[in-house]
C-alpha cells in the first residue's frame, strides 16, 4: 500500500525488451542500499516489484498487460517518473490509502495558471468517472490529490506550488495521459450498492 506522497523523481535508465515482458531501469535519489529485491515500489501509481538494484538505481520487469492499460508502455529512457516506496506501519499518513493498482487513463483537458498555482482538468474514462467526487481523493501519476469540481467525465484539480515542482505534474501537457486510481472506498462502496441492487 501506499500514500500518494511522492518521495524522489525518477528518471528512466534504460529500457529493454525481455523474452517475457519489459525491463526498466530507473536512476533515484534513494539510497539503494536499502531497496530489497521483491520490494513494491510506486511507479507513476503502479506498484511494480524490484527485481535488481545497482548504486543509484533500481530495476523492475512489467508485464504486457501493465503496458497496454497504463502510460508505461510509452517510457523511454531520460523520462521522469513519480517515485514512492511502500508504506510501513507507523508512517505518517500523508495522503490517502493507494493500492498502486491503476482503474484506467486519464486525458489532460486544460491546464490553468491561477495565483501559484496550476488548475488542471482532466477527463476520466467511461466508466470509471462515476466514482470520482468533488472533495473526494484520486491519484494522478501517483499523486494523491482532491478533487475540487466534476462536471460530467472531467474533474479538476488545483496543484498547488510544492505538487507542481517536486512531482511530474509540473511537466504535463494538454492531451497527456495519465495513469487514474479512483479512492478504494469509493471502488468498494460503489460495488456493495451494485450488488445490493
Amino acid at each position: 500500500m501506499f500514500t500518494g506522497i511522492v518521495t524522489d523523481i525518477g528518471r528512466v535508465r534504460s529500457v529493454a525488451e525481455t523474452n517475457r515482458d519489459r525491463r526498466y531501469e530507473i536512476q533515484t535519489a534513494w539510497d539503494t542500499s536499502g531497496l530489497d529485491l521483491g520490494a513494491s515500489v510506486s511507479h507513476a501509481g503502479v506498484c511494480l516489484t524490484v527485481t535488481e538494484t545497482g548504486p543509484g538505481w533500481f530495476a523492475v520487469e512489467v508485464s504486457g498487460e501493465t503496458l497496454s492499460k497504463t502510460t508505461l508502455g510509452a517510457w523511454k529512457a531520460g523520462d521522469g517518473v513519480n517515485l514512492e516506496r511502500a508504506a510501513k506501519l507507523g508512517d505518517e499518513m500523508g495522503g490517502h490509502v493507494v493500492s498502486g493498482h491503476v482503474d484506467g487513463l486519464g486525458r489532460i483537458v486544460s491546464i490553468t495558471p491561477e495565483g501559484g498555482s496550476h488548475r488542471i482538468a482532466v477527463e476520466a474514462p467511461a466508466p470509471l468517472h462515476r466514482y470520482i467526487a468533488a472533495k473526494g481523493s484520486i491519484t494522478v501519476d501517483g499523486v494523491s490529490l482532491t478533487v475540487n469540481t466534476v462536471e460530467g467525465r472531467v474533474f479538476g484539480l488545483n496543484i498547488i506550488p510544492h505538487t507542481w515542482d517536486h512531482t511530474t505534474l509540473g511537466r504535463l501537457k494538454v492531451g497527456d495521459p495519465v495513469n487514474l486510481e479512483i479512492d478504494m472506498l469509493a471502488r468498494y462502496l460503489a460495488r456493495w450498492q451494485e450488488t445490493a441492487s
